[in-house]
């Protein structure tokens, strides 16, 4: 499988038409303790880089853009009991909600691993 990242710090772990979104680790670390999550419906449409979930911590409120367009399959309801979750594994369990992708073509944008670590270490 392959992982991308986009500049907004979410990011998209693709297997063949499908994909697994979330928020970085370095996101989540920026947001602080979050406090709560709400992530898209099952069958709601998402376009890319248009808003696709909430997420407020004890900081602020931030929306979570959708990486490529999609229709959404699953949605993680572990993060409404558990926002924390997001904290100790963001690019993990912590996932946000799965798509089928729309247009792979979309993908050629984003970052690979190396070039969103580069691209986070420009930040600090």
């Amino acid at each position: 499988m392959a992982r991308f990242f986009t500049a907004e710090h979410e990011w998209i772990e693709v297997d063949g038409d499908s994909a697994t979104v979330g928020i970085t680790d370095y996101a989540q670390a920026q947001l602080g303790d979050l406090v709560f999550v709400e992530v898209p419906a099952v069958g709601t449409a998402l376009a890319k880089g248009k808003e696709a979930a909430v997420v407020e911590s004890v900081k602020a409120a931030s929306d979570v853009y959708s990486p490529v367009s999609g229709t959404v399959t699953e949605a993680n309801g572990a993060l409404e009991d558990d926002p924390a979750l997001v904290n100790s594994a963001a690019e993990g369990e912590g996932w946000f909600y799965r798509l089928t992708i729309a247009d792979e073509g979309e993908l050629d944008g984003l970052m690979d691993e190396g070039a969103y670590k580069d691209f986070v270490a420009g930040l600090d």
